[in-house]
């Protein structure tokens, strides 16, 4: 299969550009069988007291950058790696080169062959992200980052434990409010954390040796000694786990234990899963990994099929759009 196996046609209108005024409000797919229509804050009863929902709670870093070269030209950063930043316009860059930037400087390393720069902040990335950083709202949203943005991009739930920084929102995560996480501790749904540092596989498209190899660009997971113990649980109990988003699923198919690592697993069609039963998602861009990962799990016609009902029931699409909860095939 090639990513051509996965496209479809979305009316531009259906590009969620803003978030809905509340989180819990966005529609909910339900998808097995049958679709069905549903809202998100009919999760708790869509699951089961002793299912283990399993979120991804790294925080998204202000890793769109506004820099200068010393001849004045404009360039924009966006950071996808600890260590790593795509330049545009790169064309002329140079190695060695130091871009001013806030209160500092982007000092630029070497390029790779994937056109991905390895740099420097200085005095740090930290400082560099504070005075001169924007939260990366897709590029599909057409407008800049507001200030609203700097609340409803992240999770309720995101924070540091994990001590990584991401480069995009999970953004599965965005549909659930804390009353909401309220309503699934009360329906007896067990809640835990993973982490995944987002990055530069969610801003490229898919490359020609990534199909030959079937990786994907490295990112760094976290999944917690409780975590996996609340999984043994699970288990035991007949439980089900339920992943929310594309990310905490990598992990959890990722990981053999509890630990950090990283992983470059490509999940597309064929790939055997062995922890996740239910899977929260958002619609996904078309030709991409993610919405191959979707297939996978859910059986690309049944998936696509649902696309098409999410389409012409005018559903809402990608980072800030509405979600589907699937059933593995």
């Amino acid at each position: 299969m090639t990513p051509l196996d996965f496209d479809f046609e979305l009316p531009e209108v259906q590009i969620a550009r803003f978030p809905l005024p509340k989180r819990d409000a966005s529609r909910l797919l339900v998808v097995g069988a049958t679709n069905e229509d549903h809202h998100i804050h009919a999760l708790p009863a869509l699951l089961r007291a002793g299912d283990l929902l399993v979120l991804n709670d790294v925080r998204v870093r202000r890793a769109r950058l506004s820099a200068r070269r010393a001849t004045g030209g404009e360039v924009e950063a966006l950071l996808v790696g600890p260590d790593e930043a795509l330049l545009r316009p790169s064309r002329r860059l140079k190695v060695g080169e130091r871009l001013v930037c806030g209160d500092g400087h982007l000092l630029l390393l070497q390029q790779r062959a994937d056109g991905c720069w390895q740099v420097r902040g200085e005095p740090d990335m930290a400082t560099l992200e504070r005075t001169a950083g924007s939260l990366p709202i897709p590029p599909y949203l057409g407008r800049q980052a507001e200030e609203a943005d700097a609340e409803r991009y992240q999770t309720v739930y995101a924070s540091e434990r994990s001590g990584f920084a991401a480069s995009a929102a999970p953004t599965a995560g965005l549909h659930i409010s804390p009353e909401l996480l309220d309503q699934l501790k009360e329906r007896g749904v067990e809640l835990a954390r993973v982490g995944l540092e987002v990055g530069l596989g969610t801003f490229q498209p898919l490359r020609e040796e990534q199909l030959r190899e079937g990786k994907l660009h490295a990112e760094r997971y976290d999944l917690p000694v409780e975590t996996w113990e609340a999984i043994e649980r699970t288990r035991a109990r007949g439980g089900r786990v339920v992943a929310v988003g594309t990310t905490a699923t990598r992990v959890l198919e990722s990981a053999s234990g509890p630990g950090q690592g990283e992983t470059t697993l490509f999940i597309r069609p064929g790939f055997q899963f062995r922890q996740v039963d239910l899977l929260l998602t958002n619609f996904h861009l078309p030709q991409s990994s993610l919405l191959m990962l979707v297939c996978a799990f859910g059986g690309r016609e049944r998936v696509l099929n649902a696309y098409a009902h999410a389409i012409s029931a005018g559903y809402r699409f990608y980072s800030y759009g509405d979600a589907m909860l699937l059933q593995r095939a």
